[in-house]
């Protein structure tokens, strides 16, 4: 087991992490990022709405991110953390799992930014599609799915929103309530009224041809041609290295529907309820994509520099107690009327 001292170590070395560590590194902070190497949108070609780069994929991203950290001094490792201990003194130690053993290192602050797990519905051939032609987000891939035939596989109350949302970016959209969506009269009107279909009966698996997803076939065998096809994941925050230090996930809903977990802030600047740990990017939001999350991460790693350089201005006074009133203290014990050079009674 090694050891090294760093001022931050931070988990995830997505958008996020990336952009932390960024940030902090040409603040001249000694920065270790370490990264399991599971991205949650390996599988998609390419990332979208990212300002100046859109369309790249998402793994270039990263390695120019990786790149650019390292231009500046930062560290990245690839491995993962398996365990936090909160050190007597002040900080953290952080057990490091690599292809090289196992390691220890010191941080004074610790950011998670390990983005989120997705869980999919357990339907034959979703999941080898998933990021290609099983979708979830329209402002990811809407534009690439435009005026083609989506179907959205039901989930619950909020497969509704999703279909009136994905028939902005094409005409024909189908909901499969799968039996588990219960329209209301409501939902009905709306969705008759911008025309979309919806299919009864429970999704038995998706249709694939070509390498293409094709279609939708249901538990009574019919088949629904489908060009993509839309679905609403259990998307989970991890906590698990940090949960000896209390702290835990909370759920996330979307109106009455379970949507996943997410790490709670304790303020906008993602302080979490453990002092010394923070949060960025999706661990603690599930609607930041990309080039959410890469802010994000510069708005927290800004944060934390802050409050390291509080917490070195207050040792610096500690060992420096030099004040105003202790300086007229001094000059009136050894100089009396003579105080900085003059004679007060000439």
């Amino acid at each position: 087991m090694t050891s090294h001292s760093y001022d931050v170590v931070i988990i995830g070395g997505g958008p996020a992490g990336l952009g932390a560590a960024l940030t902090l590194s040409r603040a001249r902070r000694r920065v270790l990022v370490v990264d399991a190497g599971r991205p949650r949108n390996a599988r998609a070609a390419h990332a979208h709405n990212y300002l100046g780069r859109e369309g790249v994929p998402p793994l270039e991203l990263l390695a120019i991110g990786r790149d650019e950290v390292a231009g500046y001094g930062g560290e990245v490792r690839s491995g993962t953390v398996t365990s936090i201990d909160r050190l007597a003194s002040s900080g953290f130690r952080v057990e490091v799992t690599d292809d090289g053993g196992c390691s220890t290192v010191e941080a004074r602050r610790v950011l998670l930014a390990t983005g989120l797990v997705d869980d999919l519905p357990a339907i034959p051939g979703l999941a080898d599609r998933w990021g290609q032609d099983v979708l979830h987000c329209p402002y990811c891939h809407g534009w690439e799915a435009r005026d083609q035939t989506v179907g959205i596989i039901g989930a619950g109350p909020a497969s509704v929103h999703q279909a009136l949302l994905w028939r902005q970016w094409t005409g024909d959209v189908i909901l499969f309530g799968n039996d588990v969506v219960e329209l209301t009269a409501e939902d009905r009107t709306k969705l008759l009224a911008r025309g979309i279909a919806v299919v009864a009966g429970k999704v038995a698996r998706l249709v694939v041809v070509d390498d293409a997803l094709a279609g939708v076939e249901l538990a009574d065998g019919s088949s629904v041609p489908v060009r993509f096809a839309v679905v609403l994941p259990i998307a989970h925050a991890d906590d698990a290295p940090l949960t000896k230090l209390g702290l835990h996930v909370v759920e996330q809903r979307m109106g009455p529907q379970p949507v996943g977990t997410v790490v709670p802030k304790t303020d906008p600047g993602g302080a979490t309820e453990v002092p010394g740990v923070w949060v960025a990017g999706n661990a603690g939001d599930h609607r930041a994509q990309v080039i959410v999350s890469a802010a994000d991460g510069v708005m927290v790693g800004a944060q934390i520099n802050f409050d390291l350089v509080d917490e070195d201005t207050a040792r610096a006074v500690a060992l420096h107690p030099f004040t105003p009133e202790l300086e007229q203290e001094v000059c009136e014990r050894v100089l009396g009327d003579r105080r900085h050079g003059i004679d007060a009674s000439a």
